[in-house]
């Protein structure tokens, strides 16, 4: 094993080793330092998480292998967004924790995730285009293939105002939803890529080793960042809860921004990674198998969570949990109008991050679903002038066989200026 792998992986453990003994021996000095500590872990663990699942692309490759190991690289969220869910089933305090996880990662994902890729990729192009005297780049340009996501997406989006409609999540939409995630997988398993993989920082160094050391390094990283992840859940997420009541911060606000910003954080970096060697677009793909897997398997896990914690057959949400459903939903509806054409200009980018900050100064429940009304609007405009696109995204899931067309490198817009293309997306 490299021994600059050795170093990033040995620092990582050494973060996460406090929170192991405080779990081993049961310390619980106060919320405030638990938080510190279980978190760290959460995030150290992630980054080992992330490196395996990136890694392991050299073995399983191709889309199906991204959307699996996409979903691998978010089960710091999943296990304390189920977390709460299955506490909520036997103790009703915690109902309103249950999707507070799931609609601060979606959002922050969206909001900040994305335009922050398109941006550090754009300017990359543009720093290499000013040296070369090219065109100067006007937009990120995914991939043929990228259509199957954003369909699939979409199609999840449009589901999603089913949950605030309904006014809690019922087992059955649960059931429905993981059942669209597993036909995502199946659909995923049909479509072509001849690509090849792109690896970066320490899943690089993995991956340039032979190939039965790698194989047991990938297994082994699983393992040891699973255990962590699945050990520390549980106090991180109590100690979100009670440092809220410790800091005079309201508890659902932590559970909300804090937890994600953890779980993300290693996503976010090696998408960065990824737009800093010119992949903005396998940055992006990424990003949006991410939010596929959101929509469906763990909004779907949701309920069957609060289920087995001994709750009833539905999840129930309360007046700000629906409120939160519609704000999310309506972000990942204008998202997915912005890119439907799979162009992705820097002023779209801007425009989401402008309307995420914006929530944050936006409090009142009247403000919400008036910002929840611009983000429908600004969709319904997106989708006017992308009308061409329409159909071809929202039949992409359903089509016999999916075969992507050829993209040239780069193209001129109307203006005269390029575009910006990148290879396959590279899970994370």
């Amino acid at each position: 094993m490299p021994r600059a792998l050795i170093h990033r992986i040995g620092l990582c453990l050494l973060i996460a080793a406090p929170a192991i003994v405080f779990r081993l021996f049961g310390f619980h000095p106060n919320a405030v330092l638990d938080l510190v500590v279980f978190g760290a872990a959460v995030v150290a663990a992630s980054f080992i998480l992330a490196w395996a699942a990136e890694a392991a692309q050299k073995d399983i490759s191709g889309p199906l292998a991204i959307a699996i190991l996409a979903l691998i690289a978010v089960l710091p969220e999943y296990a304390v967004d189920l977390y709460y869910a299955f506490r909520s089933g036997y103790d009703p305090a915690y109902e309103q924790f249950a999707a507070a996880n799931m609609t601060g990662s979606n959002r922050l994902l969206l909001g900040f995730g994305w335009p922050l890729v398109v941006i550090v990729a754009l300017m990359v192009a543009n720093r290499a285009a000013k040296r070369t005297r090219a065109a100067r780049v006007s937009y990120l340009q995914l991939p043929e293939e990228s259509r199957l996501d954003v369909g699939f997406l979409a199609v999840l989006a449009v589901l999603a105002f089913a949950i605030p409609f309904l006014g809690h999540i019922p087992i059955w939409f649960g059931l429905v939803l993981i059942a669209a995630f597993a036909f995502y997988l199946w659909r995923a398993s049909q479509a072509e890529n001849d690509d090849e993989e792109h690896f970066v920082g320490p899943a690089a160094l993995i991956a340039d080793m032979p190939q039965r050391p790698r194989r047991l390094t990938v297994i082994a990283l699983f393992v040891v960042a699973a255990a962590i992840i699945l050990a520390c859940a549980e106090p991180f997420a109590e100690a979100l809860v009670d440092s809220g009541s410790a800091l005079g911060i309201d508890s659902y606000f932590l559970v909300q921004w804090l937890a994600p910003l953890a779980s993300e954080a290693p996503e976010f970096i090696i998408a960065v990674m990824f737009a800093l060697r010119g992949m903005g677009a396998a940055a992006i793909g990424t990003l949006i198998a991410s939010k596929i897997n959101q929509w469906s398997l763990l909004v779907g896990s949701l309920p069957l969570a609060h289920f087995f914690g001994g709750g009833g057959g539905d999840l129930p949400l309360d007046a700000r949990q629906i409120e939160e459903f519609v704000l999310t939903g309506s972000q990942t509806v204008m998202g997915v109008a912005i890119i439907m054409a799979l162009r992705f200009h820097w002023w779209s980018a801007a425009s989401l991050a402008a309307i995420f900050a914006v929530q944050f100064f936006v409090t009142d429940t009247g403000g919400r679903y008036v910002l929840s009304g611009v983000q429908i609007a600004i969709a319904v405009v997106a989708l006017i002038v992308h009308r061409r696109s329409v159909l071809p995204t929202l039949a992409a899931p359903f089509r016999r066989r999916f075969v992507p067309e050829a993209l040239p490198s780069t193209a001129q817009g109307s203006s005269g200026e390029s575009t910006m293309t990148g290879p396959q997306r590279t899970s994370v």
